[in-house]
């Protein structure tokens, strides 16, 4: 699971002022990034590892090393310029006033706020993400230069407007409620939207796998397609003390769409499920799958799950009031130049999403940074919960991070900018590095988590 994605109310706030970003989470994949979710198994369970698989240090062949370095730096640069290219899309917005030309269209279609924004918001959104699309293209036709995609064009169209879809219905509903609250108390308006946030956040975390992964898609019961997995898993599960049965364990078609590897816990409560995907049950072990959920279990045994939430809240909180004055500001200063009336103007939007949007690239910084200290400390867990169970199971970690790290393309030495910007988990070779040297049993210790 990744932990940065747990940073909901971040999101929704990232969404809920219109910016390009969209509810693109479950169309790619998942409530989390590959890198996040590491590979799973194949049924076979080999019970110890191929001596002419031994990891001692992540390393790629030239060929391989070369072609992840470039991927490297283009990953880099598309964390710059796709956000520059998010405010060039805006700003024209704002400077060919769309947003008043929807918002008269509102207002002639009806009086009542959350009509108006049934007739606004998907009008302003989707102009801004059609103006967005070639840097969709662009990422989609990268992913499939280097081979980490195999989805058709026709195929990703398709997922691209039920995401849209669902984005709109969304951001109809978000958008009434803050733009009521700016209107009935505009002074806490923040305070108010803020407190409803929340809430819609813990909501749709609980919502995601059973209505929005569907959509994008296969899930099959995983016991049909590999019952000797479900029993390896079952007893790392009953070792970890959480409650996933075998009927909230799924197979997922990922292959269809691409080649990367994934296996994930997904859901809060009830929809809590396994999810492993048959791109990865083609590359790895048994045992190497037990690591991987292990991973998980620990997110959801150290509690990162509602850390990562109130996390986001306070973020949010702070984001928000800081937002508060900034947007006033900028209305007050260009929203006559842009025929915005006030901040209760949806003609607003655009405004919202600028300043909200660079706030949240200032503080990437810091969420990825706690994202990989979650990260790091479930990686500790799976080491931990996994000892006893699976031989050799340090050099069965180093493995699955091994065979990822060559089926996803992760460059072996990135600079330092690159993870503090970036990188939401450790880099591999400091996660394969920890699974080697980690070991509090030599001297008959126990482990932090798991004794």
């Amino acid at each position: 699971m990744n932990v940065r994605a747990r940073f909901s109310a971040v999101f929704l706030l990232f969404l809920a002022f219109g910016c390009t970003s969209k509810l693109r989470a479950a169309q790619a994949s998942s409530p989390a990034s590959p890198s996040a979710q590491q590979a799973v198994s194949q049924g076979t369970n080999h019970e110890t590892p191929p001596a002419s698989r031994e990891i001692t240090a992540y390393t790629l062949p030239p060929a391989l090393y070369t072609k992840s370095h470039n991927l490297e730096k283009l990953e880099l640069s598309l964390f710059i310029i796709a956000p520059l290219y998010g405010l060039v899309v805006l700003l024209l917005v704002l400077r060919w006033k769309l947003g008043t030309k929807y918002r008269v269209l509102a207002e002639r279609f009806s009086s009542h706020l959350i009509l108006q924004c049934v007739v606004f918001a998907p009008l302003l959104l989707l102009t801004i993400d059609l103006m967005s699309l070639p840097v969709d293209i662009f990422e989609h036709g990268e992913a499939r230069r280097y081979n980490l995609s195999v989805q058709g064009w026709a195929s990703w169209a398709w997922d691209w407007t039920k995401s849209e879809l669902l984005y709109f219905l969304l951001a109809i509903f978000i958008i009434a409620i803050l733009y009521a609250v700016i209107r009935r108390s505009p002074r806490r308006s923040w305070l108010y939207f803020w407190l409803a946030l929340v809430p819609i956040g813990i909501f749709l975390v609980f919502l995601q796998p059973l209505a929005v992964d569907p959509l994008f898609h296969k899930f099959e019961p995983l016991f049909a397609k590999d019952p000797n997995l479900v029993a390896s898993l079952e007893t790392m599960v009953q070792r970890a003390g959480e409650n996933i049965p075998p009927q909230r364990m799924f197979w997922m078609n990922a292959s269809e769409k691409v080649t990367e590897l994934n296996a994930y816990v997904t859901g809060i409560g009830l929809s809590k499920r396994i999810v492993v995907w048959d791109t990865t049950i083609a590359k790895m072990t048994t045992p190497e799958i037990v690591a991987v959920v292990g991973h998980e279990m620990g997110h959801y045994v150290l509690h990162h799950v509602p850390k990562g939430m109130a996390l986001a809240a306070v973020f949010s909180f702070v984001l928000f009031y800081i937002g508060y004055w900034i947007v006033r500001w900028a209305v007050n200063r260009w929203g006559a130049a842009c025929a915005i009336r006030d901040v209760g103007d949806l003609a607003s939007l655009p405004i919202l999403a600028i300043v909200i949007g660079a706030l949240i690239f200032l503080v990437t910084p810091v969420t990825n940074a706690i994202s990989r200290h979650f990260e790091h400390q479930a990686d500790q867990y799976a080491l931990e919960v996994t000892h006893g169970l699976t031989p050799h199971s340090a050099q069965v970690a180093a493995q699955t991070f091994q065979v990822l790290g060559e089926v996803d393309l992760e460059y072996p030495d990135p600079g330092r900018f690159d993870v503090i910007m970036t990188y939401d988990h450790p880099p591999i070779r400091d996660r394969v590095r920890f699974c080697l040297t980690y070991n509090p049993w030599a001297n008959g210790g126990t482990g932090e988590f798991v004794h």
